[in-house]
């Protein structure tokens, strides 16, 4: 057929009787949501699954369940007791008498009869000085006390005749009283004669010095052949009194008025000498004495305490830190210190629950002593968490690691022990100890653990593993 008979044909054909494309899908059409809801499901089917499979047997903590770890924790048991009240002060040994040897002569050393160190006794010898001048000295003032004494006594028996001659009018009066005189110009000559000798012996004493104290001796200042003169500022030796010995040291002067009425009435205030880091007992000894005035730079006062120091653990010029008993507070609740915790809102502690959590108890914390702390708010014989704290939060669940202090419990008790130590069981159904485990042996956290684990096997009859208490807890 012609081409130009078939065109008025092909114009005659409708659109639509002609195959086409499908029109394009409108926009915001699409099917992605679907898949959205397939994910999600996907999803939720898996922890479906992770939720309900029993978990593997574990032993501890471990075995209470995904995302419920039990915090191990230390407890402790409130206790009433008594505690001291210290003040702390850093403090000086001072011996009680120092005596620093010096020559009160001049002249050449002959001889040192201490040794460095020695323990002495008063009237012990310590330093010879040549003594040979002042031998001589006492010899020359010796001499001329006797020439002079020998003048009186001739002076004297003149005086006598010259009395019987004036009775008698043999001589004038004038004469007897020339003699008179005379007789006083000796008694005076020989008196300054004895001063000068008695001058002279005390030169020869100061030549042989000894300990004025008992104590120990220091150092060797001099040796033998060494000039020392009566000037010199520089001692020969030093003494120190070791027993008994005193600190010195300063408290605060709101401490004052308590320290004072317990002096008053007669008490004696007890004082510890520490060492410097705190961890050794040194001594112990009274207060003797109070200063006359308070230090306006510091605002404190100085006490003097003394002490029998008869192991020498004080030495003279020795820190230590002195702990100044004030009172003794009676039936106070103590707890460990670590236990106590702080926060913005004050002072709390853990307290252990039935239940096997614990829960945030505030407390008012009082003084401490050592390890105790006495605290107010919280009942005596209250079980607290001692440790793991940075891991504890109000509500958290625990499982006793050690028990340290528990009170006495009656007997029958052993559920609620076995639930407050070790968490093994939470109802109250089965009260009694799982087989295997006497009444005895009911806090043994390892017995409790491995009678609540059961027998060591694989999947039961029924192809299931064991339900150990934390998974059933779980579920």
């Amino acid at each position: 057929m012609p081409l130009n008979t078939l065109e008025p044909k092909l114009n005659e054909v409708k659109h639509e009787d002609l195959p086409h494309e499908p029109p394009p899908a409108p926009p915001g059409k699409s099917h992605g949501w679907v898949w959205a809801v397939v994910v999600c499901l996907l999803v939720a089917g898996l922890v479906v699954w992770v939720v309900r499979r029993p978990p593997p047997a574990q032993s501890g903590a471990g075995r209470r369940g995904f995302g419920m770890m039990a915090v191990p924790v230390t407890t402790a048991v409130a206790r009433k007791g008594d505690i001291h009240v210290y003040t702390n002060a850093l403090g000086t040994v001072v011996p009680v008498y120092t005596d620093y040897v010096k020559s009160r002569v001049d002249g050449q050393i002959m001889e040192v009869k201490y040794t460095e160190g020695q323990m002495v006794r008063v009237g012990d010898p310590l330093v010879e000085i040549d003594p040979r001048p002042y031998q001589a000295q006492w010899l020359q003032m010796e001499g001329q006390w006797k020439r002079d004494t020998a003048l009186l006594t001739n002076a004297l028996v003149d005086l006598k005749r010259y009395q019987l001659a004036f009775a008698s009018n043999a001589i004038p009066e004038q004469q007897l009283a020339t003699q008179e005189a005379a007789v006083q110009q000796y008694q005076g000559l020989v008196e300054l004669d004895e001063g000068a000798l008695s001058n002279a012996v005390v030169q020869l004493i100061y030549c042989h010095l000894t300990a004025q104290i008992a104590g120990r001796v220091g150092l060797r200042q001099v040796d033998p052949g060494n000039i020392v003169h009566a000037t010199d500022t520089s001692p020969l030796a030093t003494i120190v009194q070791l027993q008994p010995i005193t600190v010195v040291f300063a408290v605060a002067e709101d401490c004052l008025p308590e320290i004072q009425q317990q002096v008053s009435q007669g008490q004696e205030l007890t004082v510890e000498a520490w060492d410097r880091d705190m961890q050794k007992k040194l001594a112990i000894g009274t207060v003797k004495t109070l200063d006359n005035l308070i230090d306006t730079n510091t605002a404190t006062v100085r006490l003097r305490a003394q002490f029998a120091n008869q192991d020498c653990a004080l030495f003279p010029g020795q820190f230590v830190n002195a702990k100044l008993l004030l009172r003794t507070e009676r039936d106070a609740t103590l707890v460990p210190s670590d236990a106590v915790q702080r926060s913005a809102d004050g002072s709390f502690v853990y307290l252990v629950q039935t239940n096997e959590t614990v829960a945030i108890h505030p407390v008012k914390v009082g003084p401490s002593e050592g390890d105790n702390t006495a605290v107010e708010g919280l009942e005596p014989d209250a079980i607290i968490a001692a440790d793991n704290f940075n891991r504890l939060q109000d509500g958290a669940k625990i499982a006793v690691r050690k028990p340290e202090e528990r009170p006495q419990q009656p007997a029958g008790a052993y559920a609620a022990n076995a639930r407050e130590a070790l968490g093994a069981r939470k109802t109250a159904e089965d009260p009694a100890p799982p087989s295997g485990i006497s009444a005895a042996g009911a806090t043994d956290p390892a017995a409790v653990r491995k009678a609540a684990a059961g027998p060591k096997k694989g999947r039961g009859q029924a192809g299931k593993l064991p339900t150990t208490d934390a998974a059933a807890s779980h579920e």
